[in-house]
């Protein structure tokens, strides 16, 4: 189904300062519906001046993630049509099992040196990547037979698009600092000593195999481009000038930025609606409710001489105010174990809606069936997950092979030319002489090294056949994995709205475990207990230690128990972090994920609002359930006097 929208290009990049904010780049396209400026009063001639609507909710094309971006960082493209339930494949979902590129790229390449390399108007292209509709459709028609029917320059804008429609660039930023190594040493070696370093840098694990499949692919067809820059004007300087930003990620800027129109429109619906309104009509104002039995913190807000703060001097005009300000500041500076932002109102009006009973006993009830729900869902999600990991690497071990299949074809298939070659001398000497049974035993080696060069191939075609009823199968896995995370995240929304309610209401702890199916005597994630305020998990110094390097944390926790642990910065993935703990002795490293929906060790677990919320869970909860060698809890903070024995 297609709707009206339109887009619109960054031109700067742009740090994210709020968690619905989306991060740019230059060159990133941003698509917005119509349906959405419209809602901000958008008039005539508004939309080509993106600086006059402030604050615009969309989708970056590159990421596909929504959310909120400033106009005055952007420019106006065009209008669109916006196809619901299209989404972009990472470059490794673009490969067949038995293809060295992927084949929406071989099928732009091959057209466009079809076409002519010596073309003027090859890599020309009109103005902005993605504009309109005319790229979208000639990528969607690829695989027809009438690609050649477009010309040179609307092939050039398709694959440069291919290329930037990546959800991350081919070459990852993970290899940036050998790159850099490599070229700042240039002056100082040779340039095959350089050529060399620089393959190693790019050389698998360190850069993904389809990755480097596609840019050795890219950079053969752009060498045949560059011979025929004597007419298309297409140099190596100019080839590194336009595709340089689609092969790796933009650097910052030194321009000076323009200004951020003021967050108002963010919070619009979840702090007040309309300037002015009363504090009662705030979905976030319960009112006179009671705590009785919750598991909440609380902090007071201080009235005063007309102002309002959590503490001297007083300097918020409203409640509102003051709610919108720790929006993006923490409360931490009130109380360490605080460290949180207000990000996510509980709405009055949302829990109405939710929990449709009107008794604690009803509610009760409906909490166990979707608890119990929520519960069959994740089990079925950890079978798949459990699936999908060991197809993956037998998917990985596969191609391997099939890699050891080739070279050993190509020496089989070396020694029997060697062999037919000198074979035919001596045959013909022998048969001068009369020697026949030297003649049968050459006949017979040379027989054999034939058969075993053709089992070497019949064993590589059954292999990659295999492979691509595996891949296929992975495929279905990974599919029902992602039909299965919207219900997850859905019915823990439901589940946690309903325990919410009781908690409201003052049902006896000891009453919700009993519908959650919790032993009274274990702790869990609705029950952490007064007395667990003083755990060392709930101050971050205790186990945060910033960006330090993947040594100097297992200098710090060698010797220490199982079940020490702490948290850095991530050296391979930034923006997201590492936990380390000792297990059984050993010092094992995982990826923390920050995304959109929170913090967490893999799908759909990301659900964490802060890493302190992460810490206190996995205190009690194994690390197993996302890696079979890590059976083991976040017991200790390494930086705390206490060791586990």
């Amino acid at each position: 189904m297609a709707v009206e929208g339109f887009q619109f290009i960054a031109l700067y990049v742009y740090n994210k300062d709020w968690e619905e904010d989306l991060d740019l780049r230059p060159g990133d396209i941003l698509t917005v519906s119509k349906t959405s400026l419209t809602s901000l009063g958008l008039k005539d001639g508004d939309k080509e001046h993106p600086e006059r609507l402030g604050w615009m909710v969309g989708v970056n094309e590159r990421t596909k993630q929504r959310g909120d971006f400033p106009g005055t960082y952007v420019q106006y493209v065009g209008p669109v049509k916006m196809y619901v339930g299209l989404q972009l494949m990472s470059l490794s979902s673009h490969f067949h099992p038995q293809k060295m590129s992927p084949p929406t790229l071989v099928k732009l390449v091959e057209a466009i040196e079809k076409k002519g390399l010596e073309c003027e108007t090859l890599y020309r292209t009109s103005g902005f990547l993605a504009v309109g509709g005319h790229r979208q459709s000639l990528n969607f028609e690829l695989s027809e037979p009438e690609v050649g029917q477009y010309d040179i320059q609307a092939l050039s804008e398709a694959l440069m698009g291919f290329l930037q429609d990546l959800p991350s660039p081919i070459i990852p930023e993970s290899v940036y600092p050998s790159l850099k190594t490599a070229l700042q040493e240039e002056a100082e070696l040779s340039v095959e000593e350089t050529g060399r370093r620089l393959l190693k840098a790019l050389a698998p694990p360190a850069m993904p195999l389809p990755s480097l499949l596609t840019l050795q692919y890219l950079l053969r067809h752009l060498d045949r481009v560059g011979q025929s820059s004597a007419h298309n004007g297409l140099d190596p300087h100019t080839l590194a000038l336009l595709f340089s930003p689609l092969l790796l990620t933009a650097g910052s800027e030194e321009d000076p930025l323009p200004p951020k129109p003021s967050k108002t429109k963010a919070m619009a619906s979840s702090v007040i609606n309309g300037e002015g309104s009363k504090m009662a009509d705030a979905e976030w104002y319960w009112g006179d409710i009671s705590r009785k039995g919750g598991n909440n913190k609380l902090i007071k807000i201080f009235h005063r001489g007309g102002k309002y703060g959590f503490s001297e001097p007083l300097t918020f005009s409203s409640v509102a105010e003051l709610i919108l300000h720790y929006h993006q500041e923490s409360l931490a500076q009130y109380n360490p174990k605080l460290d949180s932002r207000l990000l996510y109102p509980v709405s009055k009006y949302q829990q109405d809606q939710v929990v449709k009973e009107d008794n604690v006993e009803a509610v009760g009830e409906q909490l166990k069936v979707y608890h119990e729900q929520y519960q069959e869902k994740s089990r079925e999600y950890d079978v798949l997950y459990e699936d999908y990991t060991r197809t993956s690497q037998e998917l990985q071990m596969k191609h391997t092979a099939i890699e050891a299949f080739t070279e050993t074809i190509k020496i089989f298939e070396e020694q029997c030319e060697t062999q037919e070659r000198y074979s035919k001398e001596y045959i013909d000497k022998f048969h001068r002489d009369g020697n026949s049974q030297e003649i049968e035993r050459i006949q017979s080696n040379s027989d054999k090294l034939k058969s075993r060069v053709t089992e070497i191939h019949d064993s590589k075609r059954k292999l990659e056949q295999d492979l691509k009823e595996q891949a296929a199968d992975n495929r279905e896995i990974d599919k029902k994995m992602n039909s299965l995370k919207p219900d997850l995240m859905q019915l823990r929304k439901i589940r946690d709205q309903y325990l919410m309610w009781l908690n409201q209401k003052g049902t006896r702890q000891k009453k919700i475990n009993e519908w959650l199916g919790i032993k009274n005597d274990v702790e869990d994630l609705y029950s952490l207990m007064d007395e667990m305020d003083d755990l060392p998990h709930h101050d971050e110094r205790n186990w945060y230690v910033g960006d330090i390097k993947r040594g100097q944390a297992e200098e710090l926790l060698r010797g220490k128990g199982d079940g020490t642990f702490l948290i850095r910065d991530s050296q391979s993935q930034k923006g997201s972090y590492a936990c380390s703990v000792v297990v059984d002795g050993d010092i094992k490293h995982c990826v923390i994920f920050k995304t959109s929906t929170g913090y967490g060790f893999a799908e759909p677990y990301n659900l964490y609002a802060s890493l302190r919320e992460l810490v206190l869970h996995y205190r009690h909860t194994s690390l197993v359930q996302h890696n079979d060698s890590l059976n083991v809890t976040l017991a200790c903070p390494v930086l705390t006097q206490q060791q586990p024995r």
